[in-house]
């Protein structure tokens, strides 16, 4: 019997538009009314979960943002569980990618923080109503020297092949952060942080074993959360290797498919 739902956002519950559709929000809610325990599990910061989630109200208690790096009981409004980068080390990365023809974004305390207006406005574009907790600044590096909380992911994006050769050079330098390259973009957080590690937490925290924890996903960064899980399910549109590890295959993310597997597998 299915206790706890991780459910991964981006390619998995939002569709190719980065929008929730009424059937996945119906099918989740249904799962939750069922007394199964749903928890968002996402690469996003906290105040940038999809709107459609935040607005159905006792949807979800417990929530894994920034690939892993905070588990927060939204009920008591209290974090279990956090791996986080140091403030100054980040500065250290940050500065030494001065001069480098790239974007940098942040994850601070549950807010995405983007450098630049152009990003500010790509976002509100493809994410509309759901970036809505974001913060702009001009300089990261300034900002981050100033503020006081250490931080739970860095993005750099980066615009040719060379200056991804060179960021990945600099994070040589940088054994205590972990790191996941994209073909635009490389996602940075502290070493050993990831889905699994938070879900694991969680679950232990809750008293759930692993065969009481299903999982569904799309990506490599799910792959660590179908390690923690007893029912692994990968979408259609999933990369090979999740699909490998998968019990289960459901359809794509463009016509449903994790509302779908909720649907068949799960309830």
């Amino acid at each position: 019997m299915i206790r706890l739902l991780a459910l991964d956002m981006d390619g998995t519950c939002l569709n190719g538009r980065s929008r929730m559709t009424e059937e996945t929000i119906r099918t989740i809610r249904k799962a939750a009314d069922a007394g199964i325990i749903i928890v968002p599990t996402s690469g996003r910061p906290l105040t940038c979960l999809p709107y459609q989630m935040t607005q159905e109200k006792g949807l979800y208690r417990y929530t894994i943002t920034s690939n892993g790096a905070q588990v927060v009981d939204l009920e008591e409004k209290k974090t279990l569980f956090r791996m986080l980068m140091k403030r100054e080390r980040v500065v250290q990365f940050l500065r030494e990618c001065e001069g480098l023809n790239v974007v940098r974004m942040t994850h601070i305390q549950h807010r995405y923080v983007m450098e630049g207006p152009l990003m500010e406005v790509a976002g509100r574009i493809v994410y509309g109503r759901d970036v809505d907790g974001i913060r702009r600044v001009n300089d990261m590096e300034a900002f981050v020297e100033k503020i006081h909380y250490d931080i739970e992911e860095v993005q750099v994006y980066f615009f040719s092949g060379r200056t991804r050769r060179k960021v990945a050079e600099i994070l040589e330098g940088y054994p205590e952060f972990s790191s996941a390259f994209g073909s635009k973009y490389v996602e940075i957080f502290a070493k050993n942080t990831s889905k699994g590690t938070a879900l694991n937490a969680l679950a232990s925290r809750l008293g759930i074993a692993k065969e009481e924890i299903a999982c569904i996903g799309d990506s490599a960064n799910d792959l660590p959360m179908f390690e923690a899980a007893g029912l692994k399910i990968a979408m259609g549109n999933a990369v090979p290797k999740l699909k490998k590890k998968a019990d289960i295959v459901t359809y794509s993310n463009h016509i449903d498919g994790a509302a779908k597997a909720i649907e068949q597998y799960i309830l």
